[in-house]
């Protein structure tokens, strides 16, 4: 009987792998095809009308601080581009280090919201590094603080740093699960 279940069990969890492969193949070549094409997306922006006032059947937008709708949105694309990138990265890492990207994560959320706020004169100023503060406050002690750990193990066990890695990694299981942990 305990053999029977065995191989119903070992049969199941094969299964169960075989479909989380198959997730994980779709997913990744979602990624890969949108990595691809990512090309195509910085010059997105010269699909917009060089107008002040872009009027379509679902919007109308009127550009007053930029006086043109096509500089607007590759103001936009600028900032958006590679905060989609650096999300990615940050979602697909396994590195124990892979925190630090909410670093330039915050700054390009923080530059995107004064773009679409229109009223600085530049989107690039020194007073979005006091923004960062508390941002930098928690990811920079808590990478120090993993890093002091793993080379406290480090020295006092004969583990390879790619095993302490292996050690340290969180490891949901599906997309909102590795959104939650953050949140």
């Amino acid at each position: 009987m305990d053999k029977l279940h065995h191989k119903l069990t070992k049969g199941l969890s094969k299964s169960l792998d075989k479909g989380n492969s198959n997730k994980s193949l779709i997913l990744g070549s979602l990624i890969a095809t949108f990595l691809a094409f990512s090309p195509f997306l910085f010059t997105i922006y010269e699909s917009v009308p060089s107008v002040k006032t872009w009027s379509t059947s679902w919007f109308t937008y009127d550009s007053t601080y930029y006086e043109n709708v096509q500089v607007f949105a590759w103001t936009i694309t600028t900032k958006l581009i590679p905060l989609i990138f650096i999300t990615l990265w940050f979602l697909t890492n396994r590195h124990w280090w892979y925190h630090a990207l909410l670093v330039p994560m915050a700054m390009y959320i923080y530059q995107l919201i004064i773009i679409i706020n229109d009223d600085n004169v530049f989107a690039d100023t020194d007073e979005q590094k006091l923004y960062l503060v508390p941002v930098m406050a928690i990811v920079i002690p808590s990478i120090y603080l993993i890093r002091a750990k793993m080379f406290n193990k480090l020295n006092d066990a004969d583990k390879t740093l790619e095993e302490l890695e292996e050690e340290f990694m969180i490891k949901p299981s599906t997309f909102w699960g590795k959104i939650k942990q953050y949140f």
